[in-house]
């Protein structure tokens, strides 16, 4: 079985348990005891904030103790320092573009850029000090490097423009906001950046920057853009592609995060088998893309769930059987 290293496990309970269900031996990694991700996983360890400089050593530690073929982030927090430490982190493919991609599409500025210079629609961005005068409100004020849709504002004119670029506390950029349907696109690419598959979602409702309702959708259109826009940036491994369908029929690209999306488990059950996808790149082989193939019409809702853990007989923390056999508590109205 091919062992797999998840960094900054967090809460995606989902990614890890669907590489297990593929086949994948996986070891969870985080900084907090209680990320929901590693009690989902057949091995976790607790390891250094990424900004230490003991992270990529532990990680580096943990490859050769479990003999670990991919290592795959599950945030966008350490994707650079993974991408820069692949050498350190040999013989594990560590899953993310080149370092450059992931400088590139981790400033929103710097992509909005790289679009626009690559013939990408991008909505119109300034940074604040070069916004037009002739700027469509409203705009938005948008964190240049952030996830979860974090310092975020709408400005409905330039007296709340001005407002918002002092009253945030991170470097920002200006975009003027679009008219049409957003949407998401969820792929996968190999090595070569060949793009595998691509598999449309509308954006029905979503919080905190993260999908929680959407439908899967076969729209030839979206599938070609989204695989366009991956291989131009050089994306290897997951990405998530997000843009609108503007009533000029563009489809201005907003983000592209180059990782699994917050709606991952949408795409794995209208069949894109992206763990399986990535396995086998970790196994060496070279798998044909399969653009299109997919179930269209499946809808997600999501909702919250919880582990509730206790300590062990040596004191460490391990879950528990939440079916007691009678009721700690008398019930209410009972004396």
């Amino acid at each position: 079985m091919t062992a797999v290293l998840f960094t900054c496990a967090g809460q995606r309970v989902d990614i890890v348990s669907a590489f297990g269900r593929a086949g994948a031996t996986t070891v969870a990694t985080d900084l907090d005891p209680l990320a929901p991700a590693l009690w989902h996983a057949d091995h976790y360890e607790l390891v250094p904030r990424i900004d230490d400089d003991g992270y990529v050593p532990a990680l580096a530690e943990l490859v050769e103790e479990y003999d670990v073929k991919l290592i795959v982030p599950l945030t966008d927090l350490d994707q650079l320092l993974l991408a820069r430490s692949r050498d350190a982190l040999a013989p594990a493919l560590a899953l993310v573009p080149e370092p450059e991609v992931c400088e590139t599409m981790g400033d929103k500025y710097l992509a909005h850029v790289f679009f626009e210079n690559h013939g990408i629609a991008s909505p119109r961005s300034w940074l604040p000090e070069d916004v037009s005068d002739d700027a469509r409100y409203p705009l938005l004020v948008k964190v240049r490097e952030g996830f979860g849709s974090r310092h975020i504002y709408r400005a409905h004119d330039r007296a709340e423009l001005d407002f918002f670029l002092g009253y945030t506390t991170v470097a920002s950029f200006v975009q003027e906001c679009c008219r049409g349907e957003e949407f998401s696109v969820d792929l996968f690419c190999d090595l070569e950046s060949r793009c595998l598959n691509a598999i449309p979602r509308t954006m029905i409702q979503s919080k905190g920057g993260e999908s929680i309702k959407g439908t899967t959708i076969q729209d030839g259109e979206l599938i070609a853009h989204a695989a366009h826009v991956a291989e131009t940036a050089g994306i290897v491994g997951p990405a998530n592609v997000q843009c609108f369908r503007e009533p000029d029929g563009s489809l201005p690209v907003t983000d592209v995060n180059p990782r699994f999306g917050g709606g991952f488990p949408l795409p794995l059950a209208a069949g894109s088998r992206y763990p399986e996808l990535a396995l086998r790149l970790a196994e060496g082989e070279r798998p044909e893309p399969r653009l299109g193939e997919f179930r269209a019409g499946v809808v997600m809702t999501r909702f919250f769930s919880h582990l509730c853990l206790t300590s062990g007989p040596s004191g460490s923390l391990e879950p528990f059987a939440e079916e007691l056999p009678e009721p700690i508590a008398s019930e209410p109205g009972e004396a």
